[in-house]
């Protein structure tokens, strides 16, 4: 595997899982693997669980990270071609990546949407740039349009915690004070879209995801229908895709409740707001799985460093 930039690379999900357990029975097992080598985070964007896993996953694998905060700490980039850069940028994404590359073995980049032009979002310029110009292998820590380590580490937990063959797993829109990313909700409908699973996506009219993403998938705009023997409610807040950005409905009513769980196990990615996206008798209950999932995180980014590291021997 060259790169990991999407849930898409992922050839067998199941498969995946499955070595991701292993690598959790037994952290250290390939501890040379990555001797030697470096991995290189370079966060345009604010971070906790993705930042600390990746680096735990890399040094569980013998590399050494290092870490960049682009924004504030390096020179502003460029990522036009043919620009004159008279403005308040620096330096070109050519040179950057060029450079980057004969510091890192592995390339890692967060760097989240704009939230005001779709167009731009959907070309995924920052990541897609790095891709072209670096000549190491590079890892999606969360872009404009998915985040592929958080939705890879959601399938391992469904499948750590499911007690039936074929769970029912939801992803609910929850309310928020403003406007978020939709590349966690399409990380996860991607990973469920994989998985032998019952999966519905449940969000108010005006807010569902790109029909690119959300394809056969059902889409149910009540969410106590579509909560009706869930066994997993992943949730998330994300603005309007189709009036790309906006928020249009902060209701309320779509808070998650101990009541409207029921018997599911709740999912969130974190950080998450109490009482505005879950209350706290959900997340300070056995339903929760949030702080199991912030765990998984390690082996997930473990699982795909590895992959990589083995491809590039």
């Amino acid at each position: 595997m060259k790169h990991y930039t999407s849930i898409h690379d992922i050839d067998n999900i199941n498969s995946w899982i499955e070595e991701a357990k292993t690598l959790k029975s037994n952290p250290l097992k390939h501890l040379e693997l990555g001797r030697n080598k470096t991995l290189g985070l370079l966060f345009f964007n604010s971070s906790l669980r993705t930042r600390l896993s990746t680096q735990k996953a890399a040094l569980n694998l013998g590399m050494n990270p290092i870490v960049m905060n682009v924004s504030g700490d390096a020179w502003g980039i460029e990522f036009g071609d043919g620009t004159v850069m008279n403005g308040n940028t620096a330096e070109h994404i050519k040179e950057a990546a060029a450079v980057v590359s004969q510091y890192c073995d592995i390339i890692a980049v967060r760097a989240f949407p704009t939230l005001t032009d779709k167009a731009k979002d959907e070309s995924e310029e920052v990541l897609n740039a790095f891709k072209t110009y670096a000549s190491v292998p590079l890892v999606n820590m969360e872009s404009a349009t998915g985040h592929p380590l958080q939705g890879l580490t959601d399938a391992i937990t469904i499948s750590e915690y499911a007690k039936k063959e074929r769970p029912k797993v939801v992803l609910s829109w929850a309310p928020h004070i403003k406007a978020l990313p939709h590349a966690v909700a399409n990380s996860f409908t991607q990973a469920m879209q994989k998985m032998d699973v019952d999966f519905v996506i449940a969000n108010p009219e005006g807010y569902d995801l790109s029909p690119d993403v959300v394809g056969d998938t059902p889409v149910i705009h009540d969410q106590e229908k579509a909560f009706k023997d869930a066994d997993f409610v992943y949730v998330k807040n994300w603005s309007s895709y189709e009036n790309y950005g906006k928020v249009l409905n902060t209701d309320p009513n779509w808070m998650i409740t101990k009541e409207k769980l029921g018997h599911a196990k709740f999912m969130h990615c974190l950080p998450v707001r109490r009482n505005v996206i879950v209350e706290d008798a959900v997340l300070d209950s056995d339903s929760s799985l949030v702080i199991e999932q912030a765990n998984n995180r390690t082996y997930a980014a473990q699982l795909v460093l590895k992959k990589i590291l083995e491809s590039n021997k």
